[in-house]
């Protein structure tokens, strides 16, 4: 298990470095970009240092939501990986359709067709029928199709769409596990606590500041009601 926390630790410090390293570069080719849309955004009511402040983090977000996902993905199957290390990333022949000619199984186990996700926000109506076909072609190639999605999307639209997938899942008698149930999953099928690992590492790397702010302000406020003279 050592080794296994070891392993995440390093993986967290490589995404990490090339994330900050992405960051900076983008930030130093932002000071040569034209600026000169900033004269919509002033006609909407943004002023020019907002919009600047809105760009960059435009900008960076993009680098900031793939390497998260990348990372925590990545992580899990190191998890998988660690309980099954026979298991594969592999891929089967699309025997419904000729678009894509294959379909990806995250990590292959046996019978076990797990796909990792850390979200899917998508709100494209043909993510439906393309995940139909990939969870069908999959069933029919005697795999039992598994998906494991930590992150629930935030939008109405997405969240529906989420609730289809879970239902074509059910339809083939696949597991569709999404949030809290997630990671329960990843724990009970691995017996590693990736949730706590992670938990770890951040609080090492970057603690909650608003968690402790709240503790100390309910400090200053006992204290407070302590030195009120009583009425």
């Amino acid at each position: 298990m050592d080794e296994l926390k070891k392993k995440i630790r390093n993986l967290a410090e490589s995404y990490s470095s090339n994330l900050k390293e992405k960051i900076e570069s983008r930030k130093e080719e932002m000071k040569t970009d034209d600026t000169s849309h900033y004269l919509i955004y002033r006609v909407l009511g943004i002023t020019t240092q907002e919009g600047e402040l809105i760009d960059i983090y435009q900008n960076t977000g993009r680098f900031l939501y793939k390497y998260a996902g990348s990372f925590l993905e990545e992580a899990a199957t190191l998890c998988f990986n660690y309980k099954y290390p026979e298991g594969i990333k592999s891929k089967v022949k699309n025997t419904i359709g000729k678009r894509p000619t294959t379909f990806e199984i995250d990590f292959l186990n046996k019978k076990d067709a797990i796909e990792v996700k850390w979200r899917d926000a998508t709100t494209d109506g043909d993510h439906i029928t393309k995940e139909h076909t990939r969870v069908k072609v999959i069933k029919g190639h005697g795999f039992k199709p598994i998906r494991v999605m930590f992150y629930y999307p935030q939008r109405e639209q997405a969240t529906k769409i989420q609730e289809t997938l879970k239902t074509l899942y059910a339809g083939v008698k696949g597991e569709y596990y999404g949030g809290d149930e997630a990671w329960e999953y990843v724990k009970n099928y691995t017996g590693v606590d990736l949730k706590v690992i992670l938990t770890e590492i951040a609080n090492e790397r970057s603690p909650d500041v608003s968690k402790e702010i709240k503790e100390v302000v309910s400090e200053i406020k006992a204290k407070t009601s302590d030195t009120e003279p009583v009425k």
